[in-house]
């Protein structure tokens, strides 16, 4: 009997489908994070989990197992060396979804599928305009310093004022 054994299409035939799917799973590998449609990430969030769990068990079996699903040797050695050992004391779990809202070209449910113990990527602001000012002026009083002390430093123009958007009006 069948029971069970639906999977999902994804508007794909099977070669397609698991291509696609493997590829998917191989980003998530490479990248530890990756924007999918939320439909995809569904169906790509067992094999990646499937996968780890086989990379857990550090066998040559399940890493053949692996490069036949994957198809990328060099993703199967980043799954074995830094993606299984992370997982090694969770039973199972592996992966997080995060929604993000829908698309605006089509409307597709939009989401992130990531691992729950990869590294945290800390997203730094940017410097303020503000504070960085004065360092360059700094720089560029040492710049305009003689190199010998008896040379005479250069004479600045005046810059010239900008005029009242209002007085001209």
């Amino acid at each position: 009997m069948r029971h069970q054994k639906n999977t999902v299409k994804l508007g794909r035939k099977e070669g397609h489908r698991k291509s696609m799917l493997a590829n998917l799973a191989c980003s998530l590998i490479e990248h530890s994070r990756i924007k999918t449609t939320l439909a995809k990430a569904k169906a790509v969030k067992p094999m990646a989990e499937k996968m780890v769990t086989l990379g857990k068990k550090k066998t040559l079996h399940a890493r053949r197992t692996a490069l036949a699903v994957l198809r990328q040797a060099d993703i199967v050695k980043m799954l074995f060396d830094e993606v299984a050992p992370r997982a090694a004391e969770r039973k199972g779990g592996y992966t997080r979804i995060i929604k993000l809202g829908q698309r605006k070209s089509d409307a597709s449910e939009m989401c992130f599928i990531e691992w729950v113990d990869a590294p945290v990527l800390v997203e730094t602001a940017l410097p303020d305009p503000k504070a960085a000012k004065p360092a360059k002026k700094a720089a560029a009083k040492k710049a305009d310093e003689p190199a010998v002390e008896g040379e005479a430093k250069p004479e600045k123009k005046p810059r010239a004022k900008k005029a009242d958007k209002k007085t001209e009006e």
